[in-house]
């Protein structure tokens, strides 16, 4: 017969195992805590050339967080997109990035509406990134942009040209567009202006379900606060070259604006010649 060897460890050794396998779980949940946030701002100054237009940011992106980005014309709202963006690098600071998968939705006003594209073509741009030289989409591209289409309550307009669409519909389309690239942090630059009240609940409705279900991170500049605030965690106030960040809960931009607007006003004057 064949003779069997069973290695055995003393039974003070299993103590290790576990003291090990503790420790790894312990390594991975403090891994997984570290990414659990997609983007750090740790002093940071932002402007153009010798003129910064905001400092002081210490900012941080989370996982599933919903921010409204308010402050009036030329607070340095869209300096601060830029910034987190990338086109915009501080002259003081780390914009420190964990992700590329960042999605952008225009205003729908910068979208030409006689340029001749169907809404499931500007939609399949959002898929270019990925392409790696390849020319022409997958079925699974044209399917999923499609899917997008109809949870934005355009199913059976795909074909429709966008000067067919109305406002409303065409801002539905830049927002498939920005989710086809499956991002992982979403800035929206003021997504209800010229859109109707059904298409901005739909907006915000689609949004709010992606940071539920996939932990996006939606950032969103916007004048209309009414229409955000129940879409929203917390906001960014932006008044005299600084951002305040304030529980969505405790935010009244009526009184912020009587208290603080010739500030406002006067520090951000700047950016609005740029």
């Amino acid at each position: 017969m064949p003779s069997w060897t069973v290695r055995t460890r003393p039974f003070w050794r299993l103590g290790g195992w576990s003291c090990r396998r503790q420790s790894q779980a312990r390594r991975r949940k403090m891994a997984d805590r570290a990414i659990a946030h997609l983007m750090d701002v740790r002093g940071a100054q932002l402007g153009y050339g010798a003129v910064p237009i905001l400092r002081d940011l210490n900012l941080r992106i989370e996982r599933g967080q919903r921010v409204a980005i308010c402050g009036p014309n030329g607070a340095g709202k869209t300096t601060l997109f830029r910034g987190l963006l990338g086109s915009l690098s501080p002259s003081v600071g780390v914009i420190e990035r964990l992700t590329d998968r960042m999605g952008y939705l225009p205003q729908s006003e910068r979208l030409d509406p006689l340029f001749p594209l169907t809404a499931l073509e500007l939609v399949l741009q959002g898929a270019i990134p990925r392409l790696s030289g390849v020319r022409t989409f997958s079925n699974g591209e044209v399917s999923r942009a499609e899917s997008l289409l109809s949870s934005l309550g355009l199913g059976g307009q795909e074909r429709m040209l966008l000067s067919e669409l109305s406002g409303g519909q065409r801002q539905r389309v830049l927002l498939a567009r920005a989710l086809l690239a499956d991002p992982e942090i979403l800035f929206l630059d003021e997504p209800t202006s010229g859109v109707d009240i059904e298409a901005a609940r739909v907006i915000f409705e689609q949004v709010d379900e992606l940071t539920k279900e996939r932990g996006l991170a939606a950032l969103t500049v916007t004048h209309h606060y009414d229409q955000l605030a129940a879409h929203v965690d917390s906001v960014w106030w932006i008044t005299n070259g600084t951002v305040e960040v304030l529980d969505a809960k405790d935010f009244n931009p009526a009184s912020l604006l009587g208290r603080r607007w010739s500030d406002v006003d006067s520090a951000g004057s700047e950016e609005v010649t740029r």
